[in-house]
């Protein structure tokens, strides 16, 4: 079965994991910005980063047959800085041309801090300017129920924003309904520890059915599983759920949601 990862951090990953990807059934994974472990000083620094993950990754995917996609931002973990958030948001116009480039992402908010908040707000004023698709992050644990609100405020504040065009991510069972109901995507993260369980997340995907949900592994230098994804696909197979719901959860629902970006083709 054919399969889409549409948040995964393959600069953090082997060439091993891509061709176990590509054997397991990979077909495409799209890679948002994120921390590189560490906070960048220079707006410089993002650039060249940007362009690993628009370029560079895609070249090394594609010598397993897998589609690579990317997303830009200036991640949540270093957004407490505005004046680097401003430096970093204004890079990115130019790089939105790139064939490989889907839209913004991931960005959103990590402590829910004010300066979080500004940052962010450039983000969506930036996608909005530009028409781009939105891959939002929420807050980890306790703070994720007051961050998701707090971000989908931010969303709904900007009236150029289509709901259909933004999947907010790493969702479990106490925001899924808040998201769905705003109109959003909803993400089911399939990372240890930190977010959902491939048995959690069929659990959600039973509870709010298949409509506007994606799962993903959010891979990154962490414990965490590039296989994740046809690991929750077998654990729906095992529960009995039909070949056609499969295959809409784990490729049709994030090849249509990416697919509004006119680049995405499989």
């Amino acid at each position: 079965m054919k399969w889409i990862d549409p948040h995964i951090h393959m600069v953090s990953r082997t060439t091993d994991d891509y061709e176990r990807m590509a054997v397991a059934g990979c077909a495409a994974v799209t890679e948002p910005a994120f921390w590189a472990g560490f906070d960048r000083a220079h707006a410089s620094h993002f650039r060249d980063y940007f362009l690993q993950i628009a370029e560079c990754e895609q070249k090394r995917a594609a010598l397993f047959g897998i589609r690579h996609f990317c997303w830009l931002c200036l991640n949540p973990k270093e957004a407490e800085d505005p004046e680097l958030g401003r430096q970093v948001v204004e890079l990115i116009p130019e790089l939105l041309s790139l064939p490989s480039v889907l839209g913004i992402g991931e960005i959103g908010l990590n402590k829910n801090s004010k300066n979080e908040v500004r940052v962010l707000e450039r983000h969506i004023a930036l996608a909005a300017d530009h028409d781009q698709l939105i891959l939002v992050h929420t807050p980890h644990l306790e703070d994720k129920l007051k961050g998701t609100r707090l971000i989908m405020d931010a969303l709904k504040n900007e009236p150029r924003i289509r709901p259909g065009r933004v999947i907010i991510d790493h969702a479990e069972e106490h925001t899924v309904g808040l998201i769905l109901d705003q109109g959003f995507w909803a993400g089911l993260t399939l990372y240890p520890n930190s977010k959902c369980t491939p048995q959690r997340a069929v659990d959600i995907f039973e509870m709010y059915g298949p409509e506007r949900i994606w799962i993903n592994s959010a891979a990154d230098w962490g414990n965490s599983d590039p296989l994740a994804v046809p690991r929750t696909l077998g654990e729906m197979k095992r529960r009995g759920h039909p070949e056609a719901v499969i295959q809409k959860l784990g490729f049709e629902n994030p090849a249509a949601f990416l697919g509004q970006s006119g680049k995405f083709t499989i």
